[in-house]
């Protein structure tokens, strides 16, 4: 008897013990709301056509700056370094150069001769030696100015006086930017125009699409474009089309400006372009978040025949623009799918397979 009462028991709680779990895509509406679940329709859009090119990253060369001295000089110190990223106005390097002691102390000689005859007034003096005594001061300043000394500088060594006329100065940072280049050494002799630093301005980048001569010609100065690099997209605009094939890979150079705020492109970086070209075609669409992959499967959840139920459906997926992801086959027209909040049902159903609450 006691044997008959103990398998009856044990059977009694075998449908607990043994029931199936919840299904992880069965959820009510105040899940659904935490989660930030969004259903929509599925429609057709009208997408902009699109060409693909490869690109490469180039540096903007309207935000670069090359630092050069304009007289002969001698490298005497460095005071920034390859991958710098410095001010405007921030001292680079200092030289020293001949040129630049004769005319620091004419700058001192005239500014003092100026000072007292200034002092004096034009009807103390003739107007010829007024004249010539501002004259001088002003193209010795002017002189120094054309060496590449700023406004500051010429200041600070008139009051110096004739201890500061020693040749030495300072170039300066004419942009704010980055150092990518500083090829030369202490001590080095350095010609007028021989670059010394390169400054780069890395907030906006060139981006270089090689494209095919006649898809060259469908690309407008002014369209939109998309550039994918380390697996992010970033927007760009056509600046300019150039009229001249390469001799070499007979393509076309397209240039793309692209915005690069979070410094995620470097010159050199080769990149993939999608340029928006005149024409349009309507094309079944879901936002490009409400696809996600499950077991290397491109998939999208729709609304299941229960209320708060969600079916995860395989997709083959065309391309991406603007946000919205092409859908070739798996997904029918006016079927209610997650438009937001796909990543959180994709964690809950990996949570279950893993046996996790």
């Amino acid at each position: 008897m006691m044997r008959t009462l103990f398998y009856l028991a044990l059977l009694s709680a075998a449908p607990a013990a043994f029931a199936e779990p919840a299904n992880p895509l069965v959820l009510d509406a105040k899940t659904v709301k935490a989660e930030g679940i969004t259903l929509s329709i599925a429609s057709l859009r009208t997408l902009a056509d699109q060409v693909r090119a490869p690109g490469e990253v180039r540096a903007d060369a309207y935000a670069t700056a090359l630092v050069s001295p304009r007289v002969p000089s001698q490298v005497v110190a460095r005071k920034a370094k390859l991958g710098d990223v410095v001010k405007a106005g921030q001292p680079l390097v200092v030289l020293s150069s001949v040129d630049v002691a004769e005319t620091q102390g004419q700058l001192i000689v005239a500014s003092q001769d100026w000072a007292r005859v200034s002092s004096l007034g034009p009807q103390a003096v003739s107007a010829r030696r007024y004249n010539e005594a501002l004259v001088q001061r002003d193209q010795a300043r002017a002189k120094l100015k054309a060496y590449g000394l700023s406004d500051g500088q010429i200041s600070q060594l008139t009051r110096r006086g004739s201890g500061a006329a020693d040749g030495s100065f300072e170039l300066l940072a004419p942009q704010a930017g980055r150092i990518t280049t500083d090829d030369f050494m202490l001590g080095e002799r350095i010609e007028p125009g021989r670059t010394l630093f390169t400054l780069v301005a890395e907030s906006s980048v060139w981006v270089e699409a090689r494209m095919a001569p006649g898809l060259a010609e469908q690309v407008r100065t002014g369209a939109a474009a998309t550039i994918t690099a380390h697996g992010k997209d970033l927007k760009g605009t056509v600046i300019q089309r150039s009229h001249q094939t390469d001799e070499k890979t007979r393509t076309v150079n397209v240039r793309i400006q692209v915005p690069n705020e979070g410094d995620l492109l470097h010159q050199g970086e080769l990149v993939e372009c999608r340029i928006a070209v005149e024409g349009q075609s309507r094309q079944l669409a879901v936002p490009a978040e409400a696809v996600v992959l499950l077991q290397n499967q491109a998939t999208v959840f729709v609304s299941g025949k229960q209320t708060g139920q969600f079916e995860p459906v395989s997709v083959d997926v065309g391309e991406t623009r603007d946000g919205w992801t092409e859908i070739k086959r798996g997904l029918a027209e006016g079927t209610p799918y997650v438009s937001k909040g796909a990543f959180a049902l994709k964690a809950r159903l990996l949570r279950s397979q893993l046996g996790e609450d």
